[in-house]
């Protein structure tokens, strides 16, 4: 099984993370923030990754460590539960499009983690969510489940659904990059001998 649990306990932060990789998308998070968690029922969603988050967080203050965090723990999960990368397909891309919005993501599960970030948010928040979260959440994910990771938006005028179309475009890439490749079984899909 392809599953994975991290806790992550800090003075900011307690979030539990658990994957399943070869799910069906069935989410439950909880995190507190409620526009983040509509963000990661999509990447469950979407992705067909069985996702539970829950996370207590010094909201308080504001949004950052809880995103932030969750953002690490979800990779360490991920990272976890594709143990080698045996017979995966390692790379994925997808193009999405949502009403005025469209997001491209490209992504290499390499154990090398770079963000590339090209889709700037036109308004500081969506309700009370700070829109500067969602590069942040995706910088954790991609430094600790070792993910190169492109995002760019093509069009796109309205926050929400920028937002929305970099998650469901992150999932669906995902989605490919995790599904095993039937004619990769049992290799490694890399000339290094290491992923």
């Amino acid at each position: 099984m392809r599953t994975a649990t991290i806790h992550r306990k800090t003075a900011e932060t307690e979030i539990s993370v658990t994957v399943n990789l070869d799910g069906t998308g069935v989410y439950r998070n909880a995190t507190g923030v409620g526009f983040f968690d509509h963000m990661l029922d999509q990447l469950s969603r979407h992705a067909l990754i069985d996702l539970e988050v829950t996370a207590r967080g010094d909201l308080h203050i504001d949004d950052h460590h809880t995103v932030e965090d969750t953002g690490i723990a979800l990779g360490q999960a991920l990272a976890a539960a594709l143990g080698d990368k045996r017979g995966i397909r390692r790379y994925g891309h997808f193009v999405l499009a949502m009403d005025d919005a469209q997001v491209a993501c490209a992504l290499d599960l390499s154990a090398r983690p770079f963000l590339v970030w090209n889709c700037d948010l036109p308004t500081q928040k969506i309700g009370t969510f700070d829109t500067e979260l969602v590069r942040e959440f995706f910088q954790a994910l991609s430094t600790h489940g070792g993910i190169t990771l492109h995002v760019d938006r093509v069009h796109g005028v309205n926050s929400h659904h920028i937002a929305e179309a970099a998650f469901k475009a992150v999932a669906r890439a995902l989605r490919m990059a995790v599904e095993p490749d039937a004619r990769m079984a049992g290799i490694l899909p890399s000339t290094k001998g290491a992923l």
